[in-house]
């Protein structure tokens, strides 16, 4: 550190001696509580981390006292872990400059290190391991001037002692030490790039390389970690070829559950060679070729890799295993989901073959296909009803849906998903999955129709799709039909322009059996329900070529029991579903001409201010901005939506038919009351309506010169209005009479003398203002006096 820095610090300790004090005092007592003496660890590192603070505190000879030999090392407080978690943390804090470095080392400190590696606390091993990479780091990069080779006498002091615990504890017999000592390089190559992890790297690898061989060591997780981290480092990925020769050599040798994860983060790495992604792919793919090869009858059509990287018996050890097979698959498949959710892949997937194997496993998992071999009866007897396997599978199934080589199986792929979708074994969170990927793959296949003349088999999927959906909405089970409801309203959303589509659906019981739904005993149903009939009327009621059909599902019909859900349902969710229903309709300009819009936003409004529920007078906010843009877009100039309107234009021509508009639909009433809501969101969304309306209304010139108009007859209601929203949720009464809020000249004073910028600061500032302020803060130590027991929580 510069000098000055030096010096303010050692000021610090001179100007307040109650810090040395501090740590003198509980080094006195005969018992301190190990809260304390690891807070004084902590405190005293913190200090010493400036170099003359440190020669500060040698010279008062409290450094040795603790964290040397006289220190709580050989106390009985050193069984407490925090004690010795504030030790690891204090020499962190310290160890920042070379008097430190050779304090720790000459000081014993390091062997301490070594041994709280091992600790039974996860946190201490954890900082101990941490603390060892800072200090190898420091000794190295604040030593060495020159280029380190792989000889002993080029590594400085410190660096050499670690580095040689390092090379005895891979060479040692114990796997917890070659362990720890993987954690640690894992740890050190993931945070440094330096070209010194290198050399540092040269002298191990050979060691670590063995470990590939050797079955007895149980460090092949720490193994594929490592090497992942290291492949990061460009030191490495940009080496020779030896780091990814080793690479290609864990591929092969490690287990398969620990190669999976170091294959799937190598194929993610754009860096990496070609020869290398390979036998990645290989292995990622392994047990799915597996699974093709034993259900497949011949054997020799089936499969996805033409060799093996690795002997394929580990992999159906695992797969005829009931306690393995799924963890396995589950990993495999959570790896694909993972590779196939990014945008650009550096390799390609056989996504045919892939696709094939996927449908093979479902059709294992609800017990639909006959195995071809012993193995694949083995597999079968594992998989049978495996809810995990069958949700990650169809995971995967759906993210296949547009890939290249997949619309052979399509058949395939809807006979499974049909099955399931059929089967009342099918569990529910299983379900939700397979309608998911039903609904992608119905796009999918949507789009081929359209463009390979696939109409019969579309009508047919769509016909058994219909059939299945009409008996899930009446389940017994809850979440069940909630699933069912969801999945009919993505479809709505996604193909409610294709004709085969609407005409299904039309022709089934699906509407009625949804508008059903509407008087659901569980809140969550009638809420989903609410969105679907919404989404159905689009098709229904609202579509100009809707057909023929019979007089339940009509506008007037529909808009009624939505209102009546809005104005009467006990829950909130149902509620909020209607509300956002109708805020969809307005902006795709379904609720007729404007003037029907004024009376259908009017009587919305009016029912949600009075609603207990703030996300339902949130989402009436959403629904009045929606209307006011719709009333300021010029109905007779041509739509551009990279044209703004002119101000001029606006202001001349509809600026008083939009203001006598928004007060005809009641708007303003609601939007000042919202000032004053409870809920902060509320009234913030409101304030920013507010400000959109003045700045169209009024160019900034014009807005000067309405100011001033207090004197008007409107003025002193006006200036009533202010005093109260300034009052904001502590306002007792919202003023009604005094304020006409459908006069479009006294929402415009309204407008041009509230100061809406003084409101916006003032809901802007957090509540912390007055909930942590001096007077709260007594109020509730006062409040607890005398009633300490109950109130014990609420203390400060």
């Amino acid at each position: 550190r510069a000098t000055p820095g030096l010096d303010h610090a050692v000021k610090l300790l001179q100007d307040n001696p109650c810090l040395t004090e501090f740590i003198t005092s509980v080094l006195a007592l005969p018992e301190p509580s190990p809260s304390i003496l690891s807070f004084t660890l902590r405190l005293a590192g913190r200090l010493a981390s400036s170099e003359a603070c440190f020669q500060y505190l040698q010279q008062e000879k409290l450094l040795l006292r603790l964290f040397g030999q006289d220190g709580p090392l050989t106390s009985a407080l050193w069984d407490d872990a925090s004690v010795r978690s504030g030790w690891v943390q204090g020499v962190h804090n310290m160890v920042c400059h070379q008097p430190a470095l050779c304090f720790l080392c000459n000081g014993g400190g390091m062997d301490v290190i070594f041994a709280l590696q091992g600790d039974p606390s996860l946190f201490v091993a954890s900082a101990a391991s941490q603390l060892l990479v800072h200090v190898l780091m420091l000794s190295v990069e604040s030593e060495t001037t020159t280029p380190l080779s792989t000889k002993d006498c080029d590594w400085p002091e410190c660096a050499q002692i670690i580095i040689k615990h390092i090379e005895d504890s891979l060479r040692s017999s114990c796997a917890s030490h070659i362990e720890q000592s993987l954690k640690l390089l894992t740890t050190l190559f993931g945070r440094c790039r330096a070209k010194w992890t290198e050399v540092l790297w040269l002298s191990i690898a050979k060691q670590i390389e063995s470990f590939l061989t050797e079955e007895a060591v149980q460090a092949q997780p720490m193994l594929a970690n490592l090497l992942l981290h290291m492949a990061w480092s460009p030191v490495f990925y940009e080496s020779e070829g030896s780091f990814w020769a080793l690479v290609t050599s864990a591929l092969q040798h490690l287990a398969p559950v620990q190669a999976g994860p170091l294959a799937v983060g190598i194929l993610k790495f754009y860096k990496c060679p070609q020869d290398v992604r390979i036998p990645a792919l290989t292995v990622l793919l392994q047990p799915l070729d597996c699974i093709l090869r034993a259900a497949s009858q011949p054997v020799e059509y089936a499969g996805l890799l033409d060799e093996s990287v690795s002997d394929p018996t580990a992999v159906e050890s695992l797969l005829s295993s009931k306690s393995s097979c799924a963890n396995l698959l589950c990993q495999t498949l959570a790896h694909l989901k993972e590779l196939l959710s990014r945008i650009h892949l550096p390799v390609d997937l056989p996504y045919g073959s892939l696709l094939r194997s996927l449908i093979t496993i479902l059709q294992f998992c609800n017990g639909f296909l006959s195995p071809a071999s012993p193995l694949g009866s083995a597999i079968s007897r594992s998989l049978i009803n495996s809810f995990r396997v069958q949700r990650s599978a169809l995971d995967v199934l759906a993210a296949l849906c547009k890939q290249k080589g997949c619309d052979t199986l399509i058949g395939s792929v809807f006979d499974v998903l049909l099955a399931y979708l059929e089967s009342p074994n099918t569990n529910p969170t299983v379900l939700k999955k397979t309608f998911q990927a039903t609904s992608k793959w119905l796009v999918h296949l949507q789009e081929l129709s359209c463009s390979n003349s696939q109409c019969q088999q579309t009508e047919k999927i769509l016909e058994g799709v219909f059939l299945v959906l009409q008996k899930r909405l009446c389940s017994p089970c809850w979440e069940v039909r909630d699933s069912s409801l969801e999945f009919l309203t993505d479809m709505i959303k996604c193909l409610r322009d294709q004709d085969e589509f609407r005409q299904s659906l039309l022709s089934s019981e699906v509407p009625r059996l949804t508008e059903n739904l509407l008087k659901d005993p569980e809140s969550y149903v009638r809420a989903s329900a609410v969105t679907a009939v919404g989404h159905l009327a689009f098709i229904t009621s609202f579509a100009p070529e809707s057909p023929v059909i019979e007089n339940q599902y009509n506008k007037e019909n529909t808009v009624a029991k939505l209102q009546e859900i809005l104005s009467t349902d006990p829950e909130g969710f149902p509620r909020r579903a209607v509300i956002n229903i109708f805020t969809e309709w307005l902006r795709q300009s379904c609720t007729g001409q404007l003037e029907d819009a004024e009376q259908f936003v009017s009587g919305v409004i009016q029912t949600v201010e009075r609603d207990l529920d703030w996300e339902v007078r949130l989402g009436g906010l959403e629904l009045a901005q929606v209307f006011c843009n719709q009333t300021s877009c010029p109905p007779d100039l041509p739509e551009c939506p990279y044209a703004p309107a002119s101000p001029a234009v606006t202001s001349s021509i509809h600026r008083d038919e939009m203001l006598q508009r928004i007060c005809r639909a009641k708007l303003f009433r609601f939007l000042f009351r919202s000032l004053c809501d409870c809920d902060k969101p509320v009234g913030q969304r409101a304030l920013d309506i507010l400000i959109g309306l003045r700045s169209m209304f009024y160019p900034i010139n014009d807005l000067l010169e309405a100011s001033r108009g207090k004197d008007s007859p409107a003025g002193p209601s006006i200036a009533w209005l202010q005093r109260t929203l300034r009052q904001g949720s502590l306002a007792q009464n919202f003023p009604t009479d005094g304020v006409d809020f459908q006069d479009p000249e006294s929402m415009m004073l309204a407008l041009a003398i509230i100061d809406l910028e003084e409101l916006h600061d003032e809901l802007s500032r957090s509540s912390d203002h007055v909930q942590t302020s001096p007077q709260s803060l007594l109020q509730d130590i006062l409040a607890t006096v005398g009633t300490i027991e109950e109130n014990e929580a609420d203390c400060y």
